[in-house]
Protein backbone atom coordinates (compact mmCIF):
# COMPACT_ATOMS: atom_id res chain seq x y z
CA UNK A 1 0.00 0.00 0.00
CA UNK A 2 0.99 3.64 -0.41
CA UNK A 3 1.35 5.05 3.11
CA UNK A 4 0.98 8.77 3.76
CA UNK A 5 0.68 10.62 7.08
CA UNK A 6 -2.85 11.11 8.40
CA UNK A 7 -3.27 13.13 11.56
CA UNK A 8 -5.95 13.88 14.10
CA UNK A 9 -4.86 16.59 16.50
CA UNK A 10 -1.58 15.61 18.13
CA UNK A 11 -1.86 12.00 16.93
CA UNK A 12 -0.58 10.56 13.67
CA UNK A 13 -2.90 7.73 12.64
CA UNK A 14 -0.47 6.10 10.22
CA UNK A 15 3.12 4.87 10.39
CA UNK A 16 5.57 4.01 7.63
CA UNK A 17 7.61 0.81 8.13
CA UNK A 18 10.48 1.79 5.83
CA UNK A 19 10.63 5.26 7.33
CA UNK A 20 10.67 3.78 10.84
CA UNK A 21 13.54 1.52 9.78
CA UNK A 22 15.42 4.56 8.47
CA UNK A 23 14.81 6.37 11.78
CA UNK A 24 16.29 3.43 13.69
CA UNK A 25 19.28 3.19 11.33
CA UNK A 26 20.02 6.89 11.77
CA UNK A 27 20.01 6.54 15.55
CA UNK A 28 22.23 3.45 15.40
CA UNK A 29 24.74 5.26 13.18
CA UNK A 30 24.86 8.16 15.63
CA UNK A 31 25.60 5.86 18.58
CA UNK A 32 28.26 3.99 16.59
CA UNK A 33 29.86 7.29 15.58
CA UNK A 34 30.43 8.11 19.26
CA UNK A 35 32.50 5.00 19.90
CA UNK A 36 32.10 2.26 22.47
CA UNK A 37 30.99 3.07 26.03
CA UNK A 38 33.65 1.77 28.41
CA UNK A 39 32.30 -0.56 31.11
CA UNK A 40 28.78 -0.20 29.70
CA UNK A 41 25.84 -2.52 30.41
CA UNK A 42 25.98 -6.08 29.10
CA UNK A 43 22.45 -7.43 29.59
CA UNK A 44 19.64 -4.90 29.53
CA UNK A 45 15.89 -4.88 30.08
CA UNK A 46 14.03 -1.86 28.68
CA UNK A 47 10.43 -1.50 29.87
CA UNK A 48 8.66 0.78 27.42
CA UNK A 49 11.15 0.07 24.64
CA UNK A 50 9.43 0.98 21.39
CA UNK A 51 9.45 4.77 21.01
CA UNK A 52 11.12 7.93 22.30
CA UNK A 53 13.58 7.60 25.16
CA UNK A 54 12.86 3.88 25.44
CA UNK A 55 13.99 2.87 21.95
CA UNK A 56 16.89 5.35 22.16
CA UNK A 57 17.98 3.69 25.43
CA UNK A 58 17.84 0.27 23.79
CA UNK A 59 19.90 1.48 20.83
CA UNK A 60 22.43 3.17 23.13
CA UNK A 61 22.91 -0.02 25.16
CA UNK A 62 23.08 -2.37 22.17
CA UNK A 63 25.22 -0.35 19.80
CA UNK A 64 27.13 1.61 22.44
CA UNK A 65 28.28 -1.35 24.50
CA UNK A 66 27.22 -4.47 22.55
CA UNK A 67 24.56 -5.26 25.15
CA UNK A 68 22.02 -8.03 24.84
CA UNK A 69 18.59 -6.40 25.15
CA UNK A 70 15.06 -7.44 25.97
CA UNK A 71 12.40 -4.86 25.16
CA UNK A 72 8.89 -4.78 26.61
CA UNK A 73 6.18 -2.68 24.97
CA UNK A 74 2.50 -2.64 24.04
CA UNK A 75 2.08 -2.00 20.32
CA UNK A 76 -0.37 -2.93 17.57
CA UNK A 77 1.11 -5.48 15.15
CA UNK A 78 0.90 -5.03 11.42
CA UNK A 79 -1.40 -7.28 9.39
CA UNK A 80 -2.47 -7.40 5.76
CA UNK A 81 -4.25 -4.16 4.90
CA UNK A 82 -3.72 -2.78 8.42
CA UNK A 83 -0.76 -0.74 9.53
CA UNK A 84 1.14 -1.50 12.69
CA UNK A 85 1.99 1.28 15.11
CA UNK A 86 5.22 3.24 14.84
CA UNK A 87 6.52 1.44 17.92
CA UNK A 88 5.89 -1.93 16.28
CA UNK A 89 7.84 -0.93 13.18
CA UNK A 90 10.62 0.63 15.30
CA UNK A 91 11.02 -2.57 17.27
CA UNK A 92 11.02 -4.76 14.17
CA UNK A 93 13.74 -2.61 12.62
CA UNK A 94 15.78 -2.58 15.82
CA UNK A 95 15.73 -6.36 16.19
CA UNK A 96 16.76 -6.87 12.59
CA UNK A 97 19.63 -4.38 12.89
CA UNK A 98 20.76 -5.89 16.21
CA UNK A 99 20.72 -9.43 14.88
CA UNK A 100 22.62 -8.38 11.74
CA UNK A 101 25.26 -6.97 14.08
CA UNK A 102 25.42 -10.24 16.01
CA UNK A 103 23.63 -8.85 19.06
CA UNK A 104 21.00 -10.66 21.12
CA UNK A 105 17.63 -8.85 20.91
CA UNK A 106 14.20 -10.18 21.83
CA UNK A 107 10.92 -8.44 22.56
CA UNK A 108 7.70 -8.99 24.49
CA UNK A 109 4.50 -7.26 23.34
CA UNK A 110 1.86 -6.80 26.02
CA UNK A 111 0.69 -4.76 29.01
CA UNK A 112 3.83 -4.09 31.04
CA UNK A 113 1.68 -3.16 34.04
CA UNK A 114 0.35 -6.72 34.23
CA UNK A 115 1.73 -9.57 36.34
CA UNK A 116 1.52 -11.83 33.27
CA UNK A 117 3.97 -9.75 31.21
CA UNK A 118 6.30 -9.38 34.19
CA UNK A 119 6.39 -13.17 34.51
CA UNK A 120 6.93 -13.66 30.77
CA UNK A 121 9.86 -11.26 30.98
CA UNK A 122 11.36 -13.04 33.98
CA UNK A 123 11.03 -16.40 32.19
CA UNK A 124 12.80 -15.02 29.10
CA UNK A 125 15.64 -13.52 31.15
CA UNK A 126 16.12 -16.83 32.99
CA UNK A 127 16.10 -18.80 29.75
CA UNK A 128 18.36 -16.60 27.64
CA UNK A 129 20.37 -14.17 29.75
CA UNK A 130 20.35 -15.47 33.31
CA UNK A 131 20.43 -11.99 34.81
CA UNK A 132 20.29 -8.36 33.70
CA UNK A 133 22.61 -5.59 34.88
CA UNK A 134 20.50 -2.61 33.75
CA UNK A 135 16.74 -2.06 33.92
CA UNK A 136 15.42 1.00 32.07
CA UNK A 137 11.90 2.04 33.01
CA UNK A 138 10.46 4.25 30.27
CA UNK A 139 6.73 3.52 30.21
CA UNK A 140 4.39 6.19 28.86
CA UNK A 141 0.72 5.26 28.99
CA UNK A 142 -2.52 7.18 29.57
CA UNK A 143 -4.07 4.35 31.59
CA UNK A 144 -3.18 1.42 33.82
CA UNK A 145 -5.11 -1.51 35.15
CA UNK A 146 -3.67 -2.15 38.59
CA UNK A 147 -2.33 -5.73 38.70
CA UNK A 148 -3.22 -6.25 42.36
CA UNK A 149 -6.62 -4.54 42.63
CA UNK A 150 -7.91 -4.78 39.06
CA UNK A 151 -8.90 -1.11 39.22
CA UNK A 152 -8.53 0.78 35.92
CA UNK A 153 -6.81 4.16 36.40
CA UNK A 154 -6.76 6.92 33.77
CA UNK A 155 -4.37 9.86 33.94
CA UNK A 156 -5.43 13.47 33.38
CA UNK A 157 -3.42 16.45 32.21
CA UNK A 158 -4.58 19.36 34.34
CA UNK A 159 -3.36 22.07 36.67
CA UNK A 160 -4.12 21.88 40.39
CA UNK A 161 -6.03 24.49 42.47
CA UNK A 162 -6.55 27.16 39.81
CA UNK A 163 -7.12 27.54 36.06
CA UNK A 164 -4.11 28.01 33.83
CA UNK A 165 -4.14 30.41 30.88
CA UNK A 166 -1.24 30.93 28.50
CA UNK A 167 -0.17 30.65 24.88
CA UNK A 168 -0.19 27.44 22.91
CA UNK A 169 0.28 26.52 19.27
CA UNK A 170 -1.36 24.17 16.82
CA UNK A 171 1.92 22.84 15.46
CA UNK A 172 0.28 21.67 12.23
CA UNK A 173 -1.03 25.13 11.29
CA UNK A 174 1.29 27.38 13.28
CA UNK A 175 -1.64 29.24 14.82
CA UNK A 176 -0.74 30.69 18.22
CA UNK A 177 -3.67 31.18 20.59
CA UNK A 178 -4.49 31.44 24.25
CA UNK A 179 -5.72 28.39 26.05
CA UNK A 180 -7.34 28.04 29.47
CA UNK A 181 -7.21 24.70 31.23
CA UNK A 182 -9.43 24.25 34.25
CA UNK A 183 -7.98 22.57 37.33
CA UNK A 184 -8.87 19.11 38.52
CA UNK A 185 -12.18 19.06 40.34
CA UNK A 186 -11.79 15.66 41.94
CA UNK A 187 -8.75 14.68 44.05
CA UNK A 188 -9.15 11.18 42.61
CA UNK A 189 -7.91 12.55 39.28
CA UNK A 190 -4.57 13.31 40.93
CA UNK A 191 -4.46 9.89 42.57
CA UNK A 192 -5.28 8.18 39.27
CA UNK A 193 -2.57 10.10 37.43
CA UNK A 194 -0.04 9.10 40.09
CA UNK A 195 -1.23 5.48 39.84
CA UNK A 196 -0.58 5.49 36.07
CA UNK A 197 2.57 7.61 35.79
CA UNK A 198 4.17 7.40 39.22
CA UNK A 199 6.74 4.97 40.59
CA UNK A 200 4.62 2.10 41.89
CA UNK A 201 4.92 -0.06 38.79
CA UNK A 202 8.68 0.58 38.56
CA UNK A 203 8.93 -0.69 42.14
CA UNK A 204 6.77 -3.73 41.33
CA UNK A 205 9.11 -4.60 38.44
CA UNK A 206 12.26 -4.35 40.55
CA UNK A 207 10.73 -6.32 43.42
CA UNK A 208 9.62 -9.14 41.14
CA UNK A 209 12.84 -9.24 39.14
CA UNK A 210 14.84 -9.42 42.36
CA UNK A 211 12.62 -12.10 43.89
CA UNK A 212 13.11 -14.18 40.74
CA UNK A 213 16.90 -13.86 41.02
CA UNK A 214 17.35 -12.21 37.63
CA UNK A 215 19.06 -9.01 38.79
CA UNK A 216 22.85 -9.12 38.60
CA UNK A 217 25.27 -7.96 41.27
CA UNK A 218 25.74 -4.20 40.88
CA UNK A 219 22.54 -3.81 38.85
CA UNK A 220 21.44 -0.31 37.90
CA UNK A 221 17.93 0.87 37.17
CA UNK A 222 16.91 4.24 35.75
CA UNK A 223 13.58 5.93 35.07
CA UNK A 224 12.95 9.18 33.21
CA UNK A 225 11.45 12.46 34.38
CA UNK A 226 11.14 16.08 33.32
CA UNK A 227 11.12 19.41 35.15
CA UNK A 228 11.22 22.19 32.56
CA UNK A 229 10.98 25.97 32.92
CA UNK A 230 8.68 27.92 35.22
CA UNK A 231 6.40 28.90 32.35
CA UNK A 232 5.30 25.25 31.98
CA UNK A 233 5.07 24.57 35.72
CA UNK A 234 1.29 25.11 36.08
CA UNK A 235 0.45 22.51 33.44
CA UNK A 236 3.41 20.23 34.01
CA UNK A 237 5.56 20.18 37.14
CA UNK A 238 2.95 21.73 39.46
CA UNK A 239 0.07 19.92 37.77
CA UNK A 240 -1.21 16.36 37.88
CA UNK A 241 1.72 15.03 35.83
CA UNK A 242 4.14 16.73 38.20
CA UNK A 243 2.57 14.91 41.14
CA UNK A 244 3.19 11.65 39.31
CA UNK A 245 6.80 12.64 38.59
CA UNK A 246 7.27 13.54 42.27
CA UNK A 247 6.05 10.06 43.14
CA UNK A 248 8.39 8.50 40.58
CA UNK A 249 11.36 10.35 42.02
CA UNK A 250 10.34 9.45 45.59
CA UNK A 251 10.57 5.77 44.57
CA UNK A 252 14.37 5.93 44.38
CA UNK A 253 15.14 5.56 48.12
CA UNK A 254 12.95 2.45 48.60
CA UNK A 255 14.41 0.93 45.42
CA UNK A 256 17.93 1.55 46.71
CA UNK A 257 16.98 -0.28 49.89
CA UNK A 258 15.63 -3.21 47.87
CA UNK A 259 18.82 -3.35 45.79
CA UNK A 260 21.26 -2.76 48.65
CA UNK A 261 22.27 -6.39 49.15
CA UNK A 262 23.08 -6.63 45.42
CA UNK A 263 25.13 -3.43 45.58
CA UNK A 264 22.59 -2.12 43.10
CA UNK A 265 21.38 1.43 42.66
CA UNK A 266 18.45 3.33 41.14
CA UNK A 267 18.32 6.73 39.52
CA UNK A 268 15.90 9.15 37.96
CA UNK A 269 17.28 10.98 34.94
CA UNK A 270 15.72 14.37 34.22
CA UNK A 271 15.77 14.70 30.45
CA UNK A 272 15.40 17.54 27.99
CA UNK A 273 12.10 18.65 26.45
CA UNK A 274 11.77 16.83 23.14
CA UNK A 275 9.16 16.08 20.51
CA UNK A 276 7.53 12.81 21.56
CA UNK A 277 4.04 11.39 21.20
CA UNK A 278 3.48 12.27 24.86
CA UNK A 279 4.84 15.84 24.81
CA UNK A 280 2.82 16.71 21.71
CA UNK A 281 -0.34 16.16 23.75
CA UNK A 282 0.52 18.76 26.40
CA UNK A 283 -0.80 22.29 25.74
CA UNK A 284 1.87 25.03 25.85
CA UNK A 285 4.72 22.49 25.49
CA UNK A 286 4.88 22.38 21.64
CA UNK A 287 5.27 26.17 21.55
CA UNK A 288 7.95 26.04 24.24
CA UNK A 289 9.82 23.26 22.42
CA UNK A 290 9.72 25.07 19.08
CA UNK A 291 11.27 28.17 20.70
CA UNK A 292 13.76 26.07 22.66
CA UNK A 293 14.89 24.28 19.50
CA UNK A 294 15.51 27.62 17.77
CA UNK A 295 17.71 28.85 20.62
CA UNK A 296 19.61 25.61 21.21
CA UNK A 297 20.27 24.98 17.52
CA UNK A 298 21.61 28.53 17.16
CA UNK A 299 23.99 27.84 20.05
CA UNK A 300 25.01 24.45 18.64
CA UNK A 301 23.82 22.55 21.74
CA UNK A 302 20.59 20.95 20.49
CA UNK A 303 20.06 17.25 21.23
CA UNK A 304 17.40 14.78 20.15
CA UNK A 305 16.38 11.64 22.02
CA UNK A 306 19.29 9.55 20.79
CA UNK A 307 21.85 12.24 21.64
CA UNK A 308 20.31 12.53 25.11
CA UNK A 309 20.39 8.81 25.80
CA UNK A 310 23.87 8.26 24.38
CA UNK A 311 25.16 11.06 26.61
CA UNK A 312 23.30 9.67 29.63
CA UNK A 313 24.95 6.27 29.14
CA UNK A 314 28.41 7.48 28.16
CA UNK A 315 28.83 10.52 30.42
CA UNK A 316 26.71 9.71 33.47
CA UNK A 317 25.73 6.07 34.05
CA UNK A 318 28.90 4.41 32.72
CA UNK A 319 32.44 5.07 31.54
CA UNK A 320 33.59 5.89 35.09
CA UNK A 321 31.88 9.25 34.75
CA UNK A 322 30.68 11.66 37.41
CA UNK A 323 26.92 11.29 37.73
CA UNK A 324 26.65 15.03 38.54
CA UNK A 325 23.57 14.47 40.70
CA UNK A 326 21.53 17.49 41.75
CA UNK A 327 20.55 18.27 45.34
CA UNK A 328 17.66 15.79 45.08
CA UNK A 329 19.87 12.98 43.82
CA UNK A 330 18.71 13.18 40.20
CA UNK A 331 20.84 12.87 37.07
CA UNK A 332 20.39 16.01 34.98
CA UNK A 333 20.79 15.66 31.23
CA UNK A 334 18.47 18.64 30.85
CA UNK A 335 21.50 20.73 31.87
CA UNK A 336 21.90 22.35 28.44
CA UNK A 337 18.17 23.15 28.17
CA UNK A 338 18.14 24.76 31.60
CA UNK A 339 21.23 26.92 31.06
CA UNK A 340 20.50 30.47 32.15
CA UNK A 341 21.31 32.00 28.76
CA UNK A 342 19.05 29.50 26.97
CA UNK A 343 16.08 30.04 29.26
CA UNK A 344 16.47 33.84 29.13
CA UNK A 345 16.28 33.84 25.33
CA UNK A 346 13.35 31.41 25.26
CA UNK A 347 11.44 33.59 27.74
CA UNK A 348 12.02 36.66 25.56
CA UNK A 349 10.80 34.84 22.45
CA UNK A 350 7.79 33.50 24.36
CA UNK A 351 6.64 37.06 25.03
CA UNK A 352 6.95 37.90 21.33
CA UNK A 353 5.39 34.79 19.81
CA UNK A 354 2.38 35.30 17.55
CA UNK A 355 0.90 33.44 14.61
CA UNK A 356 2.40 36.03 12.28
CA UNK A 357 6.02 35.78 13.46
CA UNK A 358 6.18 32.16 14.62
CA UNK A 359 7.95 30.79 11.54
CA UNK A 360 10.63 33.45 11.94
CA UNK A 361 11.32 33.36 15.67
CA UNK A 362 10.82 29.65 16.37
CA UNK A 363 11.74 26.29 14.91
CA UNK A 364 8.15 25.20 14.40
CA UNK A 365 9.24 23.61 11.10
CA UNK A 366 11.76 21.51 13.01
CA UNK A 367 9.06 20.55 15.50
CA UNK A 368 6.78 19.35 12.70
CA UNK A 369 9.60 17.44 11.06
CA UNK A 370 10.52 15.68 14.32
CA UNK A 371 6.86 14.86 14.94
CA UNK A 372 6.38 13.20 11.58
CA UNK A 373 9.69 11.37 11.83
CA UNK A 374 8.36 9.71 14.99
CA UNK A 375 5.98 7.89 12.64
CA UNK A 376 8.48 7.17 9.87
CA UNK A 377 7.72 10.14 7.62
CA UNK A 378 9.87 13.01 6.28
CA UNK A 379 12.99 10.98 5.58
CA UNK A 380 14.71 11.97 2.34
CA UNK A 381 15.88 8.40 1.78
CA UNK A 382 12.31 7.06 1.51
CA UNK A 383 10.04 7.29 -1.54
CA UNK A 384 6.61 7.82 0.01
CA UNK A 385 4.85 7.55 -3.36
CA UNK A 386 5.70 3.90 -3.88
CA UNK A 387 3.94 0.79 -2.65
CA UNK A 388 5.23 -0.42 0.69
CA UNK A 389 4.63 -3.76 2.39
CA UNK A 390 2.76 -2.89 5.57
CA UNK A 391 3.20 -6.39 7.04
CA UNK A 392 6.45 -6.35 9.01
CA UNK A 393 7.11 -8.90 11.69
CA UNK A 394 9.27 -8.57 14.77
CA UNK A 395 11.65 -11.54 14.47
CA UNK A 396 11.39 -12.72 18.09
CA UNK A 397 7.59 -12.32 18.11
CA UNK A 398 6.63 -13.38 14.57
Amino acid sequence: MIIQPRTRGFICLTAHPEGAAQHIKNQIEYVKSKGKIADGPRKVLVIGASTGFGIASRISAAFGSDAATIGVFFEKPASEGKLGTAGWYNSAAFEKEAQAAGLYAKSINGDAFSDEIKQQTIDLIKKDLGQVDLVVYSLASPRRTHPKTGVAHASVLKPIDQPFTDKTVDFHTGVVSDITINPVENPEDIENTVAVMGGEDWKFWIEELKAAGVLAEGVKTVAYSYIGPELTYPIYRNGTIGRAKDNLEATVPPLNEILKDLNGVSYVSVNKALVTQSSSAIPVVPLYISLLYKVMKAKGIHEGTIEQMQRLFAERLYNGSDLQLDDKGRIRVDDLEMREDVQKEVAELWGQATTENLEEISDIAGYRNDFFQLFGFNFDEIDYEKDTNEVVNIPSIG
